[in-house]
């Protein structure tokens, strides 16, 4: 069983310059589907996003591949605080 909430935090951690103010949180879990939310401090946020969204696609592939793994589906949301 893949922790999804450890599995966010160790991808997302590395890119922010304030670790200490990022928030996970599962916002709703069903048998099939997971929804989560990660505030980041805004001065973090284009870190995360990335150049067109291409550092936050990237993540949300991992989810992806990782979810499919345990035959759901998964959304992240990524906003600023």
């Amino acid at each position: 069983m893949i922790k999804f909430e450890e599995l966010i935090s160790s991808l997302i951690l590395p890119l922010v310059a304030y670790p200490e103010d990022v928030i996970i949180t599962c916002v709703s879990e069903t048998e099939a589907n997971l929804e989560y939310q990660v505030k980041v401090n805004p001065n973090d946020l284009g870190r995360v996003i990335g150049k067109g969204g291409i550092i936050a696609k990237a993540i949300r592939t991992v989810l992806y591949a990782g979810a499919s793994k345990e035959g759901k589906k998964i959304h992240l949301d990524i906003d600023s605080k």
